[in-house]
């Protein structure tokens, strides 16, 4: 199944699955190959191909499930069920071997896994606040690609008071946010 089958049949089971749960803002659904699917693939153009994703907060599956689509290896990180329930589907039927799913909390997961910052790559979209996301990932001193609205430069302000560390911003194809990229922190 080509990648083109494979975001139509994500889209159609994103729309089916919101009629029972909050996936999405409902008035997203009709415009969901541009607010999600490629808001979320905006990454891809700047990513290391090489790159192991752990995605953080997955919900939907936004970038995560898109990334793995377009061919990197991804875990998605999720402590919802129900929304588990929908990636764990979507992985299966869109037979993504690339993608893991875990069901818990970050925290946790960083907690219990060893992660290689060498090649591994955090990303999120809508999860959590800059410094709130540096205060679980911090300590792994992997690189952070993460999309971001336009209040941005305010979350770096705050987490300045916390961390030290160096970002770049890249203005979204897709909206008024923003990627940062965050890759050498101390």
């Amino acid at each position: 199944m080509n990648n083109k089958v494979k975001f139509e049949q994500y889209a159609a089971m994103l729309r089916r699955w919101s009629e029972k749960m909050n996936l999405v803002a409902p008035s997203t659904l009709k415009d969901i190959e541009t607010r999600h699917f490629a808001d979320s693939a905006q990454l891809a153009d700047v990513l290391p191909r090489d790159a192991n994703i752990i995605d953080l907060g997955s919900g939907a599956g936004f970038p995560g499930v898109v990334l793995a689509i377009l061919g990197w290896r991804v875990t998605c990180i999720e402590s919802i069920g129900k929304k588990v329930a929908f990636l764990n589907d979507v992985k299966t039927n869109l037979a993504l071997d690339n993608l893991t799913i875990y069901h818990g909390r970050v925290e946790d997961f960083i907690a219990k896994t060893p992660v290689n910052a060498g090649n591994t790559i955090f990303t999120a979209r809508a999860f959590a606040p800059l410094v709130k996301i540096l205060d679980y990932v911090f300590k792994t001193k992997c690189r952070l690609f993460l999309l971001k609205g336009r209040e941005i430069e305010a979350e770096v302000k705050e987490a300045k008071k916390k961390y030290s560390f160096d970002y770049d911003l890249i203005p979204s194809k897709t909206g008024d946010g923003f990627i940062i990229i965050i890759q050498k922190h101390r």
